[in-house]
């Protein structure tokens, strides 16, 4: 960490640095902090640490709450009662000071440190190098003030290393100058004040940054690139939602608690700033790690546990816009049953209703959705409905919802609408735990009681932006970025409550803090179906995992509508003609679509979904389809894998979706690897997004050997290689030392899937965890299922199982020890 004089304190949040300068000077925190609660011991730290950091003209005071032996929340405000209240939305109560101490260093600086790491609450020290103010800085100040008094807090980790350093923060009135005086319509006269706060935090050269959500530029290192932290529909890479959460190669993860707009600038000038819209106090929590699933764990405690998923969201959905009738989602059943292909979820979309908002069937269309179901069910089946927030001003529901105030309204308790170009009605108000429970019983009773599985929660921004409208909770602008929390919580909790025995998924299209708590698996929205849309997934996916939510996948294909015409620079790899009532003039798209369900197939969730007039596996020519036969056929042999990663990821919070530095923090080459990520610990999956190309340059990350999936050849780590991509091939390598569990042939998750093959990847040491139960209960909450500890033995060659029996087979039939090639 680089060497830092006394902080930049004062700024207003778009001028820290230029309009500081005399009050800066004249602020004095004083040699030692007076400490208001938590009196000094050698032995032990009684939590919170309160600093007063007034001065004669402003008060200020600085907190600092253990909430863990690696975890330390600070807040920070002009407000001594907002510096003092619990963590914001998405955070789970909870501090926890066992095992710190408080003591004072050399300098007379308060020291809170545990086992793992230490926070130090800086006082002011005049610099020995420190020069007389030069009068211009002096007269500066007469006209350009700051707005606090400072903090400085430096955190290390247990070996004395810094990772973060606290160096500033701010806290405004929006005003005129700072071009965010518009913020003040969005707030009622009885409302609290509003104030834009920021937090400044050093830099260092080296320092990259992974999370933040989703935001589809297609970068993954986010140092150099400003992130607009807010769900935004119309984000110009696709739409964004955020995770105000980050972790660095530094050794730390930081939790931003602020759930207005926020910007972040992750190594500008030698600092990293975030700037809230809307609060009264800057309040973070900093999880310092020695590995990142150290740091996940953290988040894990913070935020929530991530749930098992029903089996059957493991293996393939399939969906498009839309199924408009029973009898055609009928025909999609028979037709993947009879031609043998696996699939597990049907989808019905939306327009299933006579009027948005009504929860009804269309009868002419829909005529017995229950019938449906169960047949679907006894074809092994299950089936994700479409349910949205929406109620325009002609449904059942509408005068009802109004009425009592339920809507998503305007200052006077009008309903906000999208009009005149949005008719869809106006959104309700899930922040309203009253409402949540009337939309969760409506859903249950007229959609749910007709036998459907699980559901979709579309336009979870919410999708009429809630800046300038009120919430039950407060301010829309004060509030931005909660509602996914808040509706998928509304569902999840419904569901858990009444159908105990059936696992719950949710698939949201936006995301918050502890979303993953709910069930939730998150897709990027509507996508556009273009080879640049698929390139930057790569990376959208894997920041957004970096988040701390595993389960996000995206509309393989793309979702909007294909373009009339599309002629590539190369010739397709699929000839078109067979598909040409899908695909139109898009000459290259069975190309895409291929190229992406490879991709598809190794991520926490394969799903299909797109506005085509079909967009089954049969849809896009015989070539297409023998090459997607063949990896929806490997998704389900590896679903005794994938299922496993989520065992773990639901004991651990560490997500399985990894980008390279997470996994190879001391290989410079992948800090900013966009293009290749791990799938669990033995996956390295490097998708093929150039159109035409039937060759790969694959980096292949240092420490380690590789074997390619499919030819078992053995590479050393290190270096780059140029390995064959024919249209039926995604480059895919195994790390040595790698345990992979294959399950047997299945067509869906209700069959019974045996292990196959354990295959063994010499060159390393290597251990697994393998679990299996009944996939669709909440038995393994309390400890149901079989987990079996896979070890194999580099020095003596031979692999060990302890704990539940994985297999009936003897090992000499199931476990196969790749030989290099």
């Amino acid at each position: 960490m680089k060497t830092r004089g006394r902080p930049v304190m004062g700024a207003t949040q778009k001028h820290a640095g230029r309009r500081h300068v005399g009050l800066a000077l004249a602020a004095t925190l004083g040699a030692a902090a007076a400490m208001l609660a938590g009196p000094v011991s050698a032995d032990t730290l009684k939590s919170p640490v309160v600093v007063d950091q007034s001065n004669k003209t402003q008060e200020q005071t600085l907190v600092v709450e253990p909430y863990g032996p690696n975890i330390v929340r600070v807040t920070v405000s002009l407000k001594k009662d907002a510096a003092l209240a619990g963590p914001g939305y998405g955070v789970i109560p909870g501090a926890n000071a066992t095992g710190w101490t408080e003591t004072k260093d050399e300098r007379g600086d308060t020291v809170l440190k545990s086992g793992q790491m230490s926070a130090t609450i800086v006082g002011w020290h005049p610099s020995p190098h420190a020069v007389p103010p030069q009068q211009t800085a002096v007269d500066i100040g007469r006209y350009f003030g700051g707005t606090t008094n400072g903090a400085h807090v430096t955190f290390k980790d247990a070996s004395g290393k810094t990772i973060l350093d606290f160096t500033g923060w701010s806290m405004g009135i929006p005003n005129f100058k700072d071009g965010n005086s518009q913020l003040l319509h969005d707030r009622r006269p009885t409302d609290d004040q509003f104030y834009t706060v920021n937090g400044v935090f050093a830099s260092p050269d080296d320092e990259h940054y992974y999370g933040l959500g989703q935001n589809q530029e297609g970068y993954l290192d986010h140092r150099g690139h400003v992130v607009r932290c807010w769900n935004d529909y119309n984000a110009p890479g696709g739409q964004s939602t955020c995770v105000p959460f980050m972790i660095t190669n530094y050794g730390y993860g930081i939790l931003w608690d602020n759930p207005s707009k926020t910007t972040i600038e992750p190594g500008f000038n030698e600092v990293t700033r975030w700037t809230s819209e809307v609060g009264d106090r800057v309040s973070f929590f900093v999880i310092s790690g020695k590995t990142p699933d150290e740091i996940y764990a953290g988040y894990r405690q913070l935020t929530g546990v991530t749930p098992m998923l029903p089996k059957s969201a493991y293996g393939y959905i399939q969906s498009k816009q839309r199924y408009r009738s029973q009898q055609e989602v009928l025909d999609v059943a028979k037709g993947y049953r009879e031609r043998h292909i696996p699939a597990d979820v049907l989808v019905v979309d939306w327009f299933y209703y006579t009027i948005m908002g009504q929860f009804d069937f269309v009868p002419e269309l829909w005529p017995d959705p229950k019938a449906m179901n169960k047949q679907l069910h006894d074809m092994g089946f299950e089936t994700m409905i479409s349910v949205w927030p929406r109620f325009t001003a002609d449904g059942r529901y509408y005068d009802m919802l109004k009425k009592k105030g339920w809507f998503l309204s305007q200052a006077d308790g009008t309903p906000t609408d999208g009009l005149p170009y949005d008719k869809a009605g106006s959104d309700i108000d899930t922040t309203n735990p009253d409402a949540a429970k009337w939309y969760w019983n409506t859903i249950r009773d007229n959609i749910l009681s007709q036998g459907f599985d699980s559901l979709w929660s579309d336009e979870t921004e919410p999708d009429l932006p809630p800046n300038g409208s009120y919430l039950h909770i407060g301010p829309g602008t004060k509030y931005f970025n909660v509602y996914p929390l808040f509706h998928t919580g509304a569902l999840y909790d419904g569901f858990r409550r009444d159908f105990k025995d059936k696992r719950t998924v949710i698939l949201s299209r936006d995301a918050y803090l502890g979303v993953q708590r709910n069930g939730a698996i998150v897709w990027s929205s509507d996508i556009t179906p273009t080879w640049d849309a698929f390139k930057r997934q790569v990376p959208t996916g894997l920041d957004f995992a970096a988040s701390g939510i595993t389960y996000w996948s995206n509309d393989t294909g793309g979702w909007q509508y294909l373009p009339g015409e599309h002629k590539p620079a190369k010739a397709p790899l699929l000839d078109p003609t067979p598909a040409r009532g899908v695909v139109g003039g898009y000459d290259d798209y069975p190309e895409l679509y291929t190229r992406w369900f490879q991709y598809a197939t190794f991520l926490p969730v394969l799903r299909t979904h797109g506005s085509r007039p079909a967009n089954e596996i049969w849809s896009y020519g015989p070539d297409a389809q023998a090459i997607l036969e063949k990896y929806v056929k490997l998704r389900y042999q590896l679903i005794p894998y994938i299922y496993s990663l989520g065992y773990k990821t639901y004991q651990t919070g560490a997500p399985f979706l990894r980008a390279l530095p997470l996994d190879f923090p001391n290989d410079p080459a992948v800090t900013d690897m966009r293009d290749e990520y791990m799938f669990g610990p033995a996956l390295l999956v490097t998708p093929v997004t150039e159109q035409g190309a039937t060759t790969r340059q694959v980096y292949l990350p240092a420490g380690s050997d590789w074997y390619d999936f499919w030819t078992d050849k053995r590479y050393t780590g290190g270096q780059t290689v140029t390995v064959a991509a024919p249209i039926d091939r995604i480059p895919v390598f195994v790390k040595a030392g790698s345990i992979l569990p294959l399950g047997s042939p299945i067509e869906n998750t209700h069959q019974k899937q045996t292990i196959a093959k354990v295959k063994v990847y010499p060159g390393a040491d290597g251990h697994f965890t393998l679990f299996q139960d009944d996939g669709f209960t909440y038995a393994y909450e309390q400890g149901g299922g079989t987990v079996t500890q896979l070890s194999w033995s580099e020095a003596t060659h031979s692999l060990t199982h302890t704990g539940g029996k994985g297999w009936s087979e003897p090992d000499a039939k199931v476990v196969d020890v790749v030989q290099a090639k």
